[in-house]
């Protein structure tokens, strides 16, 4: 692990490649780009289709990217919105972090204990066969999931998702692995997730 920065980590996952930055962002830089980003962004509560069901999501969303990169998931469709200066800026970041170019982000807005995603992987046709997808995490620690599609000898994992913290997953993790963050049994505050990915043409 000698070619990673300080307070970095290349999880032992097999069959995925999952790197986590814990100091992305300072903590006060953290901290005021959670307040920007809750009081700044459209946040939009859509119905996804599960199991044949229309469904609230359990937590507010927005997707911003460049013109036509429109993302679909779960019977959803999403147009982008433009860029603001503070994406644009936490995307040029990632990007150097990650060795990737982006063009879109999904932002994620758990309000409390009781806003969650289920598991998923990002394994859409127009993310490309081994997408790189950079996290950043602001605010509330929450704990991400990892569970094995299909392998039976391979164990979920788990990582404490911390503020200012950047999860770059890499080459075969969605076509092997899905991801979820569960709700909190007891009370906390908000969290704000931003995935950068790129949509291909």
């Amino acid at each position: 692990m000698s070619d990673l920065l300080p307070d970095t980590e290349r999880l032992r996952i097999p069959g995925a490649d999952v790197v986590y930055h814990r100091r992305f962002l300072p903590a006060s830089g953290a901290g005021d780009m959670l307040r920007r980003l809750i009081e700044r962004i459209p946040w939009r509560r859509d119905n996804i289709v599960l199991w044949g069901r229309s469904v609230p999501q359990p937590r507010l969303t927005a997707w911003y990217g460049d013109p036509g990169r429109s993302y679909t998931y779960s019977g959803l469709t999403l147009d982008p919105l433009p860029w603001t200066d503070d994406l644009d800026l936490l995307r040029a970041m990632a990007e150097g972090v990650a060795d990737a170019r982006f063009n879109s982000v999904l932002l994620n807005y758990y309000r409390d204990h009781n806003d969650s995603v289920g598991l998923h992987s990002d394994d859409e046709p127009e993310l490309g066969a081994t997408p790189t997808i950079a996290s950043i995490s602001l605010g509330e620690t929450r704990t991400l999931t990892f569970k094995p599609k299909t392998r039976k000898d391979w164990e979920p994992m788990r990582i404490a998702l911390e503020s200012g913290s950047l999860l770059v997953m890499k080459g075969d993790t969605q076509r092997n692995w899905r991801h979820a963050i569960a709700k909190e049994r007891r009370p906390c505050g908000p969290r704000v997730n931003l995935t950068f990915r790129r949509i291909l043409d």
